[in-house]
């Protein structure tokens, strides 16, 4: 179907009798286009149309219709002029099944049923697709978090198995055909039946029977975890184990499910992201572009709930079938967390084109820009409570043996209350076209974001928990510079020879020391060494219980030497002819006319500038400056720059 409106004609001809035509064609797979036939319209074509508006019902799929509105009067048929009309052409998409009806029991056990069910309507043309295959829905209907299997069957009838004895069950059933899923039927409940006086001692002995087939499983779990968990030490870390269907034993916690260990990707959607009708639906604007396609806001208004803002991500069209999987795994995969500091899936939206995931919309955006963008404006506890935030949202998800491998800023996002969460649990990850993250290919092929990967997932690709910690210790940065890009413009090469020589990040200005140690704590080499998000954590709180101990800024480590970085970035002043040249070099040209009228025209003037000169000068910490003082740094003795002093900031 498909409902038509229009406007007034901008003249009506200095009449009152106006009235509506609307005609009909339609054109299929090219063939020259022809009357409408077998379409109904409310109201009727025979009547004259006073309103604006038609619904046209029986449209077949696949099928581009041509709509002509006329506006007519009573002297129209007289004038012999053409009248004068809009087209609009509609093109109908591949046909849904519709539901399956009349489910009902065919047999029944202690522990099985057996179902059939009436077959949607068959096709009334070639165009709507024949019925591929059935997938059948059923959990019990008391339990309070009943646990959701399917099952898919090429027929009209399904076995269910292994059901628990004497126990009502929830069966619904949807069909399939090349344009997807349809709507699952209504809920139809079947009981299996109750072990009798006469089956009690079979029970009795079957439960003997299965103790030792059950100590033989806690064997083949204990064997599992000890392949998929290594010993570092005093530490037992939890490792990514990249061959489908090896799961991670945790401890008294839920686990995280690769959705790409499923035989069947979809099934993965189904059991972890809830359908929503597009209808709750509503786009407003497109607020920037995803690597599948546009990334939207919008309104969801569910029935019964309020409405809310959400953010849309649409898989854009032309995609083939592995793009589709790839572009809802994230949905699988995200749907599996709940935790304030991850982001929220709201659901997906499968059964119409585009394909949309849903998920809570965090209204300050990604947490680099937002911090650019507000630079300076937030005090250290605040910026201490960000990171706490996305600590705990990091070790929420290592304690489900999840490991994000992208980690950075860039992925962390923010709403109106500064509560930062963690996104971005695309399992593929390419480089976009135009994108400025550098990235590094391996040798075992795939992208890395260097500057924000620990050593040994670089050489070797052995990305952990621990790996996922030195990713923070960046994002630590990254916060504590007000957005500031790692390792400023240094090439991915350059990092990573620097990383080896044991360079590491300095302090960023105005860094609390306690901050920058954790930072150096996240980026021991030895992956064992690093502490574990949980540590993060609680350190973290001690820092937002004692306030004071922000106060104390970072110095330069013992035993690090963060000067070459610096070097790698900005030549030596010596190496300059001119102050001109230097200023130029470290970008900061725009104050040369200052330093003239200042006076500071040689490098032996410039070896006596003070925080107040510059302060003179209109040299302040904002945004790209900081580096700026960097930079004096290497001509002039800290102390007398006053680093960290109230007028410099």
């Amino acid at each position: 179907m498909v409902d038509l409106e229009w406007s007034e004609p901008l003249d009506s001809g200095g009449r009152s009798d106006l009235y509506y035509e609307v005609q009909c064609s339609e054109c299929v797979n090219g063939a020259p286009c022809i009357p409408c036939s077998d379409l109904s319209f409310e109201p009727s074509r025979s009547q004259k149309l006073t309103e604006r508006k038609v619904r046209v019902l029986g449209l077949r799929p696949r099928v581009t219709y041509t709509f002509r509105v006329l506006a007519l009067n009573g002297v129209s048929e007289r004038s012999g002029a053409t009248a004068v009309g809009e087209e609009l052409n509609v093109t109908t998409d591949r046909d849904l099944p519709l539901p399956v009806s009349r489910i009902h029991q065919v047999a029944v056990s202690e522990s099985t049923l057996t179902i059939r069910w009436t077959p949607p309507t068959p096709p009334q043309s070639p165009n709507r697709g024949n019925i591929l295959d059935y997938e059948v829905k059923y959990f019990e209907k008391d339990h309070e978090k009943p646990l959701t299997m399917f099952l898919k069957t090429p027929g009209n009838e399904g076995r269910l198995v292994g059901l628990q004895t004497g126990t009502a069950y929830v069966v619904q059933v949807r069909a399939r055909t090349e344009a997807g899923y349809g709507a699952f039927s209504g809920e139809t409940y079947f009981q299996t039946l109750p072990y009798g006086p006469e089956k009690a001692q079979p029970q009795v002995e079957l439960i003997a029977g299965t103790a030792g087939v059950g100590a033989i499983l806690v064997l083949v779990v204990i064997i599992i975890a000890v392949v998929c968990v290594r010993k570092h030490g005093s530490h037992k870390e939890a490792e990514y184990c990249d061959k489908p269907g090896q799961y991670l034993i945790g401890h008294n916690t839920k686990l995280y499910i690769d959705p790409f260990t499923y035989e069947d990707p979809n099934e993965a959607v189904r059991e972890f992201a809830k359908e929503i009708d597009v209808s709750y639906v509503k786009i407003e604007e497109v607020i920037g572009a995803g690597e599948f396609g546009e990334v939207c806001r919008g309104r969801l208004k569910v029935p019964g709930k309020k409405e809310n803002y959400v953010a849309i991500k649409t898989l854009k069209g032309g995609y083939t079938e592995r793009q589709r999987r790839e572009f809802l795994s994230e949905a699988s995969i995200m749907g599996q967390f709940h935790h304030p500091n991850i982001i929220h899936l709201e659901g997906v939206i499968t059964n119409n084109c585009p394909v949309m995931i849903i998920t809570e919309y965090m209204e300050n955006g990604a947490l680099d820009s937002f911090l650019r963008t507000n630079d300076g404006q937030f005090t250290p506890i605040q910026l201490v409570g960000m990171l706490r935030g996305i600590a705990s949202g990091m070790r929420y998800l290592a304690e489900m043996n999840y490991v994000h491998r992208d980690l950075a800023a860039r992925n962390i996002l923010v709403n109106s209350n500064l509560v930062c969460k963690v996104s971005d649990f695309g399992l593929s990850r390419f480089l976009q076209e135009g994108s400025t993250d550098p990235t590094y290919t391996s040798c075992l092929g795939g992208k890395i974001p260097i500057r924000w990967t620990a050593p040994e997932a670089i050489a070797f690709r052995k990305f952990t928990s621990a790996s996922d910690v030195w990713g923070y210790g960046i994002v630590m940065w990254e916060v504590m510079s007000f957005g500031e890009r790692p390792y400023w413009d240094m090439s991915n090469q350059d990092v990573i020879n620097a990383i080896e020589q044991d360079y590491r990040l300095p302090a960023p200005p105005d860094c609390p020391s306690a901050l920058h140690q954790l930072m150096l704590d996240c980026w021991q080499r030895d992956r064992a060494a690093r502490p574990r998000f949980a540590e993060i954590v609680s350190a973290l709180d001690k820092l937002i219980r004692n306030p004071a101990s922000l106060k104390i800024t970072a110095r330069e480590q013992p035993g690090l030497s963060q000067q070459p970085l610096l070097d790698q970035r900005t030549p030596h002043y010596s190496s300059f002819a001119t102050v001109s040249d230097w200023l130029h070099a470290i970008k900061m040209g725009r104050y040369e006319e200052g330093f003239r009228n200042a006076g500071f025209t040689t490098f032996s003037r410039v070896r006596q500038i003070t925080a107040e000169d510059l302060l003179r000068m209109g040299i302040t910490l904002a945004g790209h400056q900081k580096k700026i003082l960097s930079s004096l740094q290497q001509i002039i003795p800290s102390d007398k720059l006053s680093i960290g002093s109230a007028p410099c900031y």
